[in-house]
């Protein structure tokens, strides 16, 4: 999907990748996919410059395995002078902790360059689900 190079692009991104996944992954995962969407966009905004046409572009890809569903995120911009970088954020800073956000809850990122831009993507392996995390309606 393409959004705007604004900060309306991390909540059409965020809703727009809920509505598609609620019935394909687990909640918990869920959740960690929109929160790193939001960061990616969000930095997208920040600190690149656009595509052509003011946007940038948001992508996931879904792969079935044994465990559940693996998902990769691809946020695609204009890139920057310096790429992204994880900053040491200062206890009482109300920005820099974007990228470990990104580290934290997903099973490894990183960022891929070309001509026209970069893409920095995260990807999540499945979430194992345990009989601790159903719950039976009765």
């Amino acid at each position: 999907m393409v959004v705007p190079h604004h900060a309306t692009g991390a909540r059409l991104a965020r809703h727009r990748l809920a509505d598609e996944l609620a019935d394909v992954v687990p909640p918990i995962l869920l959740a960690d996919l929109v929160a790193v969407l939001a960061e990616l966009v969000g930095n997208a905004v920040r600190h690149a410059d656009p595509l052509p046409g003011g946007v940038v572009r948001v992508a996931w890809r879904l792969r079935s395995t044994a465990d559940g569903q693996r998902v990769q995120l691809r946020v695609t911009d204009g890139g920057s002078a310096s790429g992204p970088l994880m900053r040491a954020a200062d206890p009482d800073a109300v920005d820099g902790r974007g990228l470990h956000i990104v580290s934290g809850l997903a099973s490894r990122w990183g960022v891929d360059r070309d001509g026209l831009g970069q893409s920095v993507w995260a990807e999540f392996d499945p979430v194992a689900t345990t009989r601790s995390d159903l719950v039976v309606a009765g």
